[in-house]
């Protein structure tokens, strides 16, 4: 992957630690040039301390100014022009990067997006995705997450079509399964917002299967879920908070029943096996869909496997041309003439 990819080094908690461990890791192991967007002083300090990154592609652009978690996104917009979030979307929007990646403030980072990117043709809206492992070991997309909270179901049919490409782009599902986040299975369930995306998303030369309910998400049953931003970021972060509770739970269990080492050893393995398998970090983070460029946004918790798979990811999704495939979706939108059917 020979991709360019601009990062945000001061976009996590604990920044730039784990974006240049991140980058170092992405360069190494996939090749990919990598420039960090930031405080040139504070990146070099943390470059220092990696003497072998001096052999990797990895370059810096400075940066003066950093957008903050506590900064509302409108005000960074308007005041902070020379923040490592704008300089970087920047390097994506004049082709000096494919993609960029930021753990910062995602609000801010959305709004920034949008104006320094701006929008395809036929997408109102950009959508925020995150993928998810499912019960039967494969993975599934659910957007939007939290780029908008308040939506029409002209959005959420728009949401349908890119989640559909990226699931098959990036997860490589050749007919992905599209299912509609309600309250119940049956056509008639829902509020006034989901009774009427179903008519829209039934219509669609997709593989809708209909109405989806939470439980439904880990099951596997669908490939991408479709909700406004936000249920689906309540949707996210109430799944984040379980799986923190199950792992919690888990480790103290075999801690107080695991006697003999062997079995401790065995039952430690597993746990890791299991970890790994919910960890989200191995995902990437989540892609703005929607935009004339590449980009992603991760957890401001990340550490540098999640910086390392974001990078991946976002050279993956440039590489793969999905914003040309969109855009192409998008357009034969409402031209197709291909039978709606709903699956069961």
């Amino acid at each position: 992957m020979p991709s360019t990819i601009a990062l945000d080094a001061m976009g996590s908690d604990r920044a730039p630690k784990p974006e240049v461990d991140g980058a170092i890791q992405a360069s190494r192991h996939y090749g990919i040039r990598v420039l960090l967007v930031g405080r040139e002083a504070a990146i070099k300090a943390e470059l220092s301390r990696h003497p072998t990154a001096a052999w990797l592609p990895i370059e810096i652009v400075n940066a003066s100014e950093v957008v903050t978690m506590e900064d509302k996104a409108a005000q960074a917009l308007r005041s902070k022009r020379d923040s490592s979030l704008r300089v970087g979307l920047r390097l994506v929007r004049e082709k000096r990067a494919a993609g960029f990646v930021t753990a910062g403030n995602t609000g801010a980072a959305m709004a920034t997006a949008k104006m320094v990117l701006g929008a395809l043709p036929g997408v109102d809206r950009p959508a925020l995705a995150a993928v998810f492992p499912t019960a039967l070991g494969t993975a599934a997309v659910l957007l939007d997450v939290g780029a908008n909270v308040d939506c029409k179901p002209e959005n959420l049919e728009q949401f349908a079509v890119m989640g559909e490409i990226y699931c098959r782009s990036i997860l490589g599902i050749k007919r992905p399964r599209v299912g509609l986040l309600s309250i119940g299975e049956e056509e008639t369930k829902g509020n006034e917002l989901t009774r009427e995306s179903f008519q829209l998303l039934k219509q669609l030369p997709l593989n809708f299967v209909g109405n989806v309910e939470g439980r439904d998400l880990y099951g596997g049953r669908v490939d991408v879920i479709v909700a406004d931003g936000f249920v689906g970021n309540v949707a996210l972060k109430t799944s984040e908070g379980v799986v923190n509770l199950v792992r919690f739970a888990l480790k103290e269990a075999l801690r107080s029943t695991i006697t003999r080492q062997v079995g401790y050893l065995l039952s430690r393995s597993a746990f890791v096996d299991f970890k790994k398998r919910l960890d989200h970090t191995e995902y990437g983070g989540a892609p703005l869909l929607g935009l004339k460029g590449v980009c992603i946004i991760t957890h401001g918790s990340s550490n540098a496997n999640a910086i390392k798979n974001a990078i991946r990811v976002a050279s993956e999704f440039a590489e793969r041309s999905i914003n040309d495939t969109i855009e192409k979706g998008l357009a034969g939108l409402h031209r197709s003439a291909a039978p709606a059917t709903v699956s069961t």
